[in-house]
């Protein structure tokens, strides 16, 4: 089987991330763990060093520049892309390694359904589904759904920018232009977090001004002052 290589940055992630490394241990094969790290004071350091990962210090904060520090300083030709405060489905391992065991895979890029992890709420269940229609259709998977790529797309489209905001749309862009981005078929369940901080219309409404911000020219340094208010 393939080797892959997981690349997760973080910040303050020790509470989440134990339980996204316990997931990620299903893997069966040559696994290579990579946490990059913006500059966390709490223990995620540690957790991450006692599951056998990677750690890397980011020389600059910020998940663009994170994930392409940590992508660049990995080694494994299949680059799996998650958030720390992500779970993994438990049949995961089992589809990755029928896209990593089909040769024509390397061509596409690979996202996880979008699934929140909470109590059942009718507008949550509406977000889930407009997302996953969005990225099947409009090939927009945002960073909480996951990226599965092969290192020589990834390669050949720039890999992440070192923004501080829109990494993920940044790239999806760019790599729709020259490959599909396809579905898993199985969910990666985010943390509801964000969700319960405020309703569900708002904090979709608000993510969807800043990526109208964003295609408007405004700078990702702009929108990331807008969105730590």
């Amino acid at each position: 089987m393939a080797g892959l290589s997981v690349v997760i940055p973080t910040l303050e992630e020790a509470n989440r991330l134990p339980l996204l490394l316990a997931d990620l241990q299903r893997w069966q094969g040559e696994l290579e763990i990579v946490i990059c790290d913006g500059g966390s004071r709490d223990q995620t350091r540690q957790v991450a060093h006692l599951s056998g990962a990677t750690v890397l210090d980011s020389p600059t904060a910020g998940r663009g520049p994170q994930l392409r520090w940590g992508v660049d300083h990995s080694c494994h030709s299949w680059v799996l892309v998650l958030h720390a405060d992500s779970r993994l489905p438990g049949s995961w391992h089992q589809r990755v390694e029928q896209i990593l065991k089909t040769p024509q895979a390397r061509f596409s890029a690979w996202s996880f359904e979008f699934t929140v992890v909470t109590e059942a709420r009718p507008m949550l269940w509406l977000l889930e589904r407009m997302v996953n229609l969005r990225s099947r259709w409009l090939q927009r998977p945002y960073g909480d759904q996951g990226l599965l790529i092969h290192r020589q797309l990834y390669q050949r489209i720039g890999g992440y920018r070192p923004l501080a905001l829109m990494e993920d749309l940044d790239l999806v862009e760019r790599l729709s232009k020259i490959a599909t981005i396809r579905s898993l078929n199985c969910a990666l369940l985010t943390s509801a977090q964000r969700w319960q901080e405020r309703s569900v219309l708002m904090q979709a409404w608000r993510n969807a001004r800043l990526r109208w911000l964003w295609r408007q020219g405004r700078s990702a340094e702009q929108l990331l002052r807008m969105y730590q208010r």
